[in-house]
C-alpha cells in the first residue's frame, strides 16, 4: 500500500491504526495486542504527558498528547474489530457526558449559583451510576457496585493518588479530621508504631505500619491543600538534582560514589543544598520570603 501522509485530520490517524491492525499486511506487534496488553502503555503515556507539563516543554507536550491520543485510537480500533464500539462511539460518549454534566452551561440551570451547580453535579453522577448498573445488568455483567461510599475509586490508580481519592470521598460524609495539625499528630503516632515494628523486627507489621504512615502523610497533604503526587515528584526531582551534584563533584576529583564515604557524600549534599539556597536568594528576597 502507498505510504500515508502526516495529517491534522483525526480520520488519518484512524486509517493508519486500521492499517497497522490489518491481518497479513499490518504490523505483527500491533496485531498481537489486546486491551489488557495495551492498558499499561496507556497509563505510561498519561504519565509522560504529566511529565512534559511539569517540565513546561510544550514541544514534548505536543508529542506526548499525540502518543496518548494514539492509545485511544488503538483501543477504539480493537473495540471496532470486536464489534463492541468504535472511535465515533467514544467521541459521542464523552460529548454526551460533558453536555449532561454541565446543564448550567448547555441547559437552562442557574450558572451563577455554585451550590446549585454542586447539587446538580451530585444528582447527575447518581443518575449516571444507576444507568451504568442497568446497562451492566442488561449485558449480563456482574454488578461491580456495592453502593458503598468508596465505590468508584479505581484500583489501578497509583497508591498515592488512590489514597487521596479515598480520603476525599470519606471526607465528604464527615469521616475526616478537623484540621491539619490533628493529622500531624496522627503522623507522629504512626511513626512511633513504625519504630515499634522495627524494634520487634516484624516485617509484616512493618509493612502495615509504613503503609499507615504513608496514608497519614497523604492526608496531611490533602488538609494543607497540597497535591501529594506533585509534592513527591518535586522531591524526586530535588533528590535527583542534588545527587547529580555529588556525582559531578566527585567526577571532577576522579572519584565515584561507590568509592566514597557516606560522610564525604553527605558533605557534598549539604553543598548542593547551600547552592540551591543561594540561587533562590534574589527571588526570595524580592518576594519577602525568609525561608
Amino acid at each position: 500500500m502507498s505510504s500515508p501522509k502526516p495529517s491534522r485530520d483525526i480520520a488519518g490517524l484512524i486509517a493508519i491504526m486500521a492499517a497497522l491492525r490489518t491481518p497479513q499486511t499490518g504490523c505483527p506487534w500491533d496485531l498481537e495486542q489486546d486491551f489488557s496488553t495495551i492498558a499499561p502503555y496507556t497509563i505510561e503515556e498519561a504519565y509522560e504527558v504529566a511529565d512534559a507539563i511539569a517540565r513546561a516543554d510544550m514541544g514534548d507536550l505536543t508529542e506526548e498528547l499525540g502518543d496518548l491520543l494514539l492509545q485511544v485510537v488503538f483501543h477504539a480500533r480493537m473495540g471496532e474489530e470486536a464489534g463492541l464500539f468504535d472511535f465515533g462511539d467514544v467521541v459521542e460518549a464523552i460529548t454526551a457526558k460533558l453536555i449532561r454534566r454541565h446543564p448550567h452551561v448547555f441547559g437552562d440551570e442557574d450558572r451563577t449559583d455554585a451550590e446549585a451547580v454542586k447539587g446538580a453535579w451530585s444528582r447527575i453522577k447518581a443518575e449516571e451510576k444507576a444507568a451504568r448498573a442497568k446497562r451492566r445488568a442488561e449485558a449480563g455483567l456482574p454488578d461491580d457496585s456495592t453502593g458503598r461510599i468508596l465505590d468508584g475509586v479505581p484500583l489501578p490508580l497509583p497508591a498515592l493518588t488512590r489514597a487521596l481519592k479515598l480520603q476525599e470521598k470519606a471526607g465528604k460524609v464527615g469521616f475526616d479530621w478537623n484540621d491539619a495539625r490533628q493529622v500531624l499528630a496522627k503522623i507522629r503516632e504512626e511513626a512511633d508504631e513504625v519504630a515499634e515494628a522495627l524494634d520487634h523486627q516484624d516485617r509484616h507489621a512493618l509493612q502495615d505500619e509504613v503503609g499507615d504512615l504513608l496514608f497519614a502523610v497523604v492526608n496531611l497533604a490533602r488538609h494543607a491543600g497540597i497535591d501529594p503526587e506533585a509534592a513527591l515528584r518535586g522531591t524526586n526531582d530535588k533528590f535527583t538534582r542534588r545527587f547529580g551534584h555529588i556525582e559531578d563533584r566527585l567526577a571532577a576529583q576522579g572519584r565515584r560514589p561507590q568509592e566514597t564515604s557516606l560522610a564525604d557524600m553527605e558533605a557534598l549534599w549539604v553543598e548542593a543544598k547551600a547552592r540551591e539556597r543561594e540561587a533562590r536568594a534574589p527571588s526570595d528576597s524580592q518576594s519577602g520570603s525568609t525561608s
